[in-house]
């Protein structure tokens, strides 16, 4: 009985790093780019969005496809920049082990 208590405690001292965490995931931002910097993705730790820059350059109505491509290919690498720092955030909580759910 006194293991499972501890093996309580210690599973509601990760959850409560983990909230941590992810609140601080949320202050802290990746970005990437596409196009030779034409095109710059903001991402929070917690994958959302947070800024999108576009040189005046690449804005072409004759050419919007482009356009997209280059804004698709920034958010997309700051997404998965994003989820990565969030990984490696969670591996130090968990000392490396994958527990499904906490993120």
């Amino acid at each position: 009985m006194n293991n499972f208590q501890n093996l309580l405690k210690q599973a509601q001292k990760m959850q409560a790093k983990v909230s941590q965490m992810q609140a601080e995931l949320a202050d802290r931002k990746v970005e990437a780019s596409a196009g030779g910097g034409m095109v710059t993705a903001v991402v929070n730790g917690k994958q959302e969005l947070v800024a999108l820059r576009l040189e005046r350059e690449v804005v072409n109505p004759d050419d919007t496809e482009m356009l997209e491509d280059l804004i698709l290919a920034a958010v997309n690498e700051a997404m998965a920049r994003a989820g990565e720092l969030a990984s490696e955030e969670m591996r130090k909580i968990t000392g490396g082990l994958n527990l499904p759910g906490l993120l």
